[in-house]
């Protein structure tokens, strides 16, 4: 099929994820991809600088990775995790358990970030209601997302996603996220009035709320809003002290994104229950998981069915999924995959000092990098945001600003000169939007 009959049949049938299709210029069509490269029908080569939506943490088309799924697919495709399971499945849970946060031992599989959390949210409510008591409130930050399902979406009310579908949301308490960056002399500030007014919450409410629901470190799609590790501990001990069940939504930070194979072990925190997905399958399969404590799953046992988790997918502890998995984590020691990150972070922290005052609250933590451009319109649905986009596609970069965010999330096989042709790029637009 040539590009234009794509295109075209696209257009006619297709529908995208967070895209006005009334306004949104055609896709573009993509023949491939090898490590932080992908290419165009047209033969276009274009720097994928925000790992396809932060899924590919590996790069495109990693060989260790397919031949793992190849190889899987001649055994077992899919079983029916109901009353069945696989050697995958466990060798997966096996090896993830040497990495997670201490306690966290056991898994439940689903299918992306989004049901990872809905999933979590399930199980923190359900929890109560086996230990006898009914608790329903929810406890999130401002500006966090989780997800798209009504549950996350409900978590997320206040990143400004979701107006649209209020009548299907239930209520959520939120607290303010002191949001720090490099030279912020206020964050000391802002840090103590967030823990203040959770001290208030749980003095207040303690008894009656299920979960916290976090982002560990960095909130993505919020606009990659970042607080300091001190901070995050802080907010673990006063839940465990409290008895408020503490949910920390790894989707975006795990397998690496911190500079440590989970936010968590930066932080020195051990959840009750963390959801992961996104770079779980290294980009190459849809999987996700929750994993909780021992005590968790245990109020789940009895002998009827109401005490039990009611919920599943169809595709539960896909095989081939679970071979994907164990391959990609395979890679972040045969690959030496956390020197990498650290080279990556050392490069955002050169090239963005070099920025100096034409950008506003840069921050950096492992292979994130972002800051803010003084626009007029900084909203998600910015006027400037398909310019922006357009700017980096003519120079052959994926790059997508959330608003007048711009970011990097790049894949760990990213070279140093790679990564410098990114930059250069995102020089050349701070000097021309700045002047336009």
């Amino acid at each position: 099929m040539n590009a234009d009959r794509l295109i075209a049949l696209d257009r006619a049938h297709l529908w995208h994820p967070y895209t006005q299709q009334a306004t949104a210029p055609a896709p573009v069509p993509i023949a491939s991809g090898q490590g932080a490269w992908l290419q165009g029908m047209d033969g276009r080569r274009y720097l994928d600088l925000i790992a396809s939506w932060w899924v590919a943490i590996h790069g495109h088309a990693h060989p260790v990775i397919a031949r793992a799924i190849a190889e899987q697919a001649t055994q077992l495709e899919q079983v029916i995790f109901t009353g069945f399971t696989h050697e995958p499945a466990v060798r997966l849970a096996e090896e993830l358990l040497k990495y997670l946060p201490e306690g966290l031992t056991r898994f439940f599989f689903s299918d992306d970030g989004s049901t990872a959390v809905e999933v979590a949210m399930k199980m923190a409510c359900h929890y109560w209601r086996n230990a006898g008591q009914e608790r329903g409130r929810f406890l999130v930050f401002e500006k966090g997302y989780h997800g798209d399902t009504v549950g996350a979406m409900s978590a997320s009310r206040s990143s400004g996603f979701f107006e649209g579908y209020g009548r299907m949301l239930f209520a959520v308490d939120t607290l303010p996220f002191p949001a720090t960056w490099e030279g912020d002399e206020t964050v000391e500030a802002k840090e103590n009035q967030s823990l203040a007014a959770l001290d208030r919450y749980l003095e207040a409410h303690g008894t009656e709320c299920a979960a916290m629901l976090v982002e560990p470190l960095i909130q993505g799609a919020g606009g990659m809003r970042i607080c300091r590790p001190g901070f995050l501990a802080a907010v673990a001990a006063r839940l465990q002290a409290a008895g408020v069940l503490l949910i920390v939504d790894e989707v975006m930070t795990g397998f690496g994104r911190c500079g440590t194979l989970f936010a968590c072990e930066k932080a020195g925190i051990a959840p009750d229950l963390i959801c992961l997905s996104k770079g779980l399958t290294g980009g190459f399969l849809p999987m996700a998981l929750t994993v909780c404590r021992e005590k968790i799953y245990a109020a789940f046992l009895g002998a009827t069915f109401d005490r039990a988790l009611a919920h599943g997918h169809s595709f539960t502890a896909n095989a081939l999924g679970c071979a994907a998995a164990l391959a990609s984590l395979g890679l972040f020691e045969s690959e030496r995959t956390l020197e990498r990150i650290a080279a990556i972070e050392t490069v955002h922290r050169e090239r963005l000092r070099g920025l100096g005052g034409a950008v506003e609250s840069p921050r950096v933590l492992g292979v994130v990098a972002a800051f803010e451009l003084a626009l007029p319109d900084r909203g998600y649905g910015s006027s400037f945001t398909p310019r922006l986009i357009r700017f980096f596609l003519e120079r052959g970069m994926i790059i997508r600003p959330l608003g007048a965010v711009i970011y990097l999330i790049p894949p760990y096989c990213i070279s140093q000169k790679e990564l410098h042709q990114g930059w250069d790029a995102i020089h050349e637009a701070v000097d021309f939007f700045s002047n336009h």
